[in-house]
């Protein structure tokens, strides 16, 4: 399962950049859909991945790590 997101005011390398620092591991960039995000004036997303190997907790430090980055983002 993956989940594609953005963040109005921060850009998407910022996000990926503070949840790396979180130990968070996500991938932001075009995904291979250049065109489709030209088309929506989008510039990048952030991508969640999640599979087998993942529990909860995973989860919950993703969500914590977005909260902490929105707060410090303002």
């Amino acid at each position: 399962r993956r989940v594609l997101f953005r963040l109005d005011e921060i850009h998407p390398h910022d996000i990926g950049t503070f949840l790396d620092a979180d130990g968070v591991a996500v991938r932001a960039g075009h995904h291979c859909t250049q065109p489709l995000l030209k088309r929506f004036g989008v510039p990048a997303t952030v991508r969640a991945s999640f599979a087998f190997y993942n529990n909860f907790d995973d989860v919950d430090r993703l969500v914590q790590a977005l909260v902490k980055m929105q707060r410090f983002f303002g």
